[in-house]
C-alpha cells in the first residue's frame, strides 16, 4: 500500500527534528533525561490542548513574569547605583571616551549605524528574517520564536522605562537627533541581542561547517556589541543602560532557547521512528 503524501508542514517539522535539535552532533533534547525532564513532563499536558506549537507560547506565560520581576530588581540595583555616584564611576568615564572619540565623518557613520537598531530598523531586519526564515523552513517556528523574542524585548523595553524613568544624558553631551524618552534600558542593545541572537539561533543548527557557526555566532555579538556602544558614543544612553539592557535580553533569550529545546523533545518523543 502506499504512503500517504507528506505535506510541506509536516517536512518542514522533520527538517527541524532531524537538524534544529543537533549542534555539532551534539543532540539538545538529550538533555530532557535530566535538567528538562521536569519541565517536559510539566508541558506535556498542556500542549495536547494549544497543539505542538504549544510550549514556545506557553513561554509568553512565565516569561511575562520574569521580565517584570527583573526590570523590578534592575530598578532596585539602579537606584542604588545612582545613590552611591555609581554613574561618576562608571558612566560618565565612559561617556567622555566616548565624545574623544568623535569627529564629524564618525558621527555621521555611527548614526546611520544606529539608524538600523531602531524601530524601524528593527521591524524591516525581522520581518525579511522572518519571512525568508519561515519559507525555508516550511513551518512556523521561526515565525512563532521570533514574534515571541520580539514581544517580550518590547515589554521589557516599556517596562523598564516606566519603572526607572531615568534621564539620558544632557543633550550638550549628545549627537543629534536627540531623545527624550527614559534612558533605561537601550533599546537599541535588548532589541539587537533579542532578535539578532534568536535569527542567529534559527540559522546555526542549518550550517554545515564549525567556521561558518562560529563566524555567524561571532557576527550576532558583534552587532548586540556594536549598537549598544552606539548610543554611549553618541551620548544617548550610559552605558549602564546597555550593560543592564544586555543582561535582560540575554536572559528572555535563553528562555525562548528553553522553549524551543522542549519542543523539540516532545516532537521528538510523539514522531514515529521511520520505516
Amino acid at each position: 500500500m502506499s504512503k500517504e503524501p507528506r505535506s510541506q508542514t509536516d517536512e518542514g517539522i522533520g527538517e527541524e527534528l532531524n537538524q534544529d535539535r543537533l549542534v555539532e552532533g551534539r543532540d539538545l533534547t538529550r538533555a530532557d533525561e535530566r535538567s528538562y525532564g521536569l519541565l517536559v513532563r510539566a508541558v506535556r499536558g498542556t500542549s495536547n490542548f494549544l497543539g505542538p506549537y504549544g510550549p514556545p507560547v506557553l513561554a509568553l506565560l512565565p516569561g511575562a513574569a520574569i521580565i517584570a520581576g527583573m526590570t523590578a530588581a534592575f530598578a532596585r540595583v539602579c537606584e542604588s547605583v545612582l545613590g552611591g555616584d555609581g554613574v561618576a564611576q562608571l558612566d560618565h568615564p565612559a561617556l567622555v571616551a566616548g565624545k574623544s572619540l568623535r569627529s564629524p565623518a564618525m558621527d555621521l557613520i555611527v548614526t546611520a549605524y544606529a539608524y538600523i537598531g531602531d524601530t524601524v530598523g528593527m521591524l524591516l531586519l525581522t520581518l525579511a528574517a522572518t519571512i525568508a526564515l519561515t519559507i525555508s523552513r516550511r513551518t512556523w517556528t521561526p515565525a512563532i520564536l521570533i514574534l515571541i523574542a520580539g514581544t517580550g524585548s518590547l515589554l521589557m523595553t516599556i517596562a523598564g522605562k516606566r519603572l526607572i524613568g531615568r534621564t539620558r544624558p544632557a543633550p550638550a553631551d549628545a549627537v543629534p537627533p536627540f531623545d527624550y524618552s527614559p534612558s533605561f534600558p537601550s533599546g537599541h542593545s535588548l532589541n539587537s541581542v533579542v532578535i539578532v541572537g534568536i535569527i542567529a539561533y534559527l540559522l546555526v543548527p542549518r550550517l554545515k561547517r564549525t567556521r561558518s557557526r562560529v563566524l555567524t555566532l561571532c557576527a550576532a555579538a558583534m552587532f548586540a556589541v556594536t549598537m549598544g556602544l552606539s548610543g554611549v558614543y553618541l551620548g544617548h544612553h550610559w552605558l549602564t543602560d546597555v550593560l543592564g539592557a544586555g543582561a535582560l535580553g540575554a536572559a528572555w533569550l535563553a528562555l525562548i532557547i528553553t522553549a524551543h529545546c522542549v519542543y523539540l523533545a516532545l516532537r521528538k518523543q510523539r514522531t514515529p521512528p521511520p520505516g
